[in-house]
């Protein structure tokens, strides 16, 4: 089960579905449909919560072949440095499958000591990992993997030398976030899998699809009741 004790009727369930996978925001649904704000943000917030179990389970899956790796950071605008080391960021690493998906996991910081354990557990070792310059990659040069790095300074692809995949993630997933205008540290993670999802499950219709099979919701599973 994911959306239980539900009290919405099944054809107003089935709205806010499509409301989320087009990335209206609850209130806005409310409105939308007439109910309570609070009853939207709550059912939002449970297909959250069953994309990140689900993207939990998927995440057992080892990437191997072509992989780009990079890190970003995730917050509002703030005075002062940005970019690697801003304070008061959440940092978030990312791998990409290329062709495949996109893997993402918040980290603590982007030293080489945090970084490794989540690559060597995640890739199979012999891969071709592409990074750029950052400082905390240079242990991949001697490691079990084959590491490409591209200078951003000087070119952002050199053909199949890039990190474009991994950095059109970043920037999708700043755009889906960017509309809520703030979000707290605790609920992030959920809002982090959302765009995770979004980014591997590709056009609405087909997230659409899995969410009505990953939410098990009555109205498209008559056997089960949601209340």
């Amino acid at each position: 089960m994911a959306i239980s004790h539900c009290r919405l009727s099944k054809s107003t369930q089935l709205r806010l579905l499509e409301y989320f996978v087009l990335e209206v925001t609850a209130r806005s649904a409310a409105n939308l449909l007439g109910i309570q704000a609070n009853s939207a943000i709550l059912f939002y917030r449970k297909v959250r919560q069953e994309i990140e179990e689900k993207l939990t389970i998927e995440a057992q899956e080892i990437f191997n072949g072509d992989i780009e790796i990079d890190e970003s950071y995730f917050g509002g605008v703030r005075k002062g440095k940005r970019g690697r080391g801003a304070a008061g960021k959440v940092v978030v690493f990312g791998m990409l499958k290329r062709h495949g998906k996109v893997y993402t996991v918040i980290v603590e910081n982007t030293k080489e000591a945090t970084l490794m354990p989540v690559i060597t557990n995640k890739i199979k070792p012999d891969s071709v990992v592409y990074t750029d310059t950052y400082r905390s990659y240079d242990a991949l040069d001697v490691s079990e993997f084959h590491h490409h790095r591209i200078n951003h300074s000087e070119v952002f692809a050199n053909q199949k030398n890039h990190i474009n995949g991994i950095e059109n993630f970043w920037n999708q997933a700043k755009r889906v976030l960017r509309k809520y205008n703030g979000i707290d540290k605790k609920s992030f993670p959920l809002f982090l899998k959302e765009c995770e999802f979004r980014f591997n499950y590709g056009t609405p219709a087909n997230q659409l699809k899995i969410l009505k099979k990953w939410c098990q919701m009555s109205l498209f599973q008559k056997s089960h009741s949601i209340g």
